[in-house]
């Protein structure tokens, strides 16, 4: 299956670290963290990788190139002269994207099967799904109600009592919901997202590994340690 790497943001939270390279090109023991996901998505029989950018992101395509090197295929999107959210990014990568698609945040590293994955959304034929992970505030803001097979509620800016999961970092999308999205105009995954709850067409796929990412200091310290770890195993 197709995965779609969300790496167009501006990385505020990073501070100095993100002003003259972009988020994905932050080196950690020696390798930028894009080729670390790039790495596990391969290591995962994923080869077929569409990059949507913006800040900074000519530096990204000029260091992978068309992904050859690293045994996979890339192709890239650029926001352009404005950004356009996380959902208004894939609308403009439409045209290179299948009629199902994986998305992935661009800071995040995630121990996920796929196929499996894949496997359950076909199965349950809807619009989007959402991984989700157990997450009681511990590694981040839980964020996400669910109930049965479906999300019930998503939000990152105010939380419910019910909120225990949290928003994994990976999403499948058929192409159809992108017919929700406004073009050229900056849109989000939460208001695409919002819009299929209230549809009944996101389901939840849990998963009982945590997750890491670089989206913050303390998560770019977690991961490094992750990383050094299991270089010393």
């Amino acid at each position: 299956m197709q995965v779609a790497i969300l790496a167009g943001g501006m990385a505020t939270r990073l501070g100095p670290l993100t002003k003259e390279a972009p988020k994905s090109l932050i080196h950690i023991r020696g390798k930028p963290f894009l080729q670390y996901q790039l790495e596990l998505l391969k290591k995962g029989g994923v080869e077929d990788i569409v990059l949507c950018i913006g800040h900074l992101g000519e530096r990204i395509e000029k260091h992978f190139g068309d992904g050859k090197e690293f045994g996979i295929h890339i192709e890239y999107s650029y926001d352009g002269d404005k950004l356009l959210g996380t959902a208004g990014a894939l609308k403009n990568a439409e045209r290179l994207l299948e009629d199902e698609f994986i998305v992935m945040y661009g800071d995040s590293y995630l121990f996920l099967d796929f196929s499996a994955v894949a496997s359950y959304f076909r199965k349950l034929d809807k619009l989007g799904l959402m991984v989700v992970y157990k997450n009681t505030d511990r590694y981040d803001k839980s964020n996400v109600v669910i109930d049965g097979n479906l999300v019930k509620e998503y939000n990152k800016k105010v939380k419910s009592k019910d909120m225990v999961y949290i928003d994994y970092g990976a999403s499948v999308l058929r192409k159809e919901a992108l017919k929700l999205v406004p073009q050229n105009q900056p849109y989000s995954l939460e208001e695409l997202f919002s819009q299929l709850i209230g549809r009944k067409q996101l389901l939840a796929y849990e998963v009982d590994r945590r997750f890491y990412q670089i989206g913050s200091l303390d998560g770019l310290h977690e991961f490094e340690k992750y990383i050094s770890g299991k270089a010393r195993q």
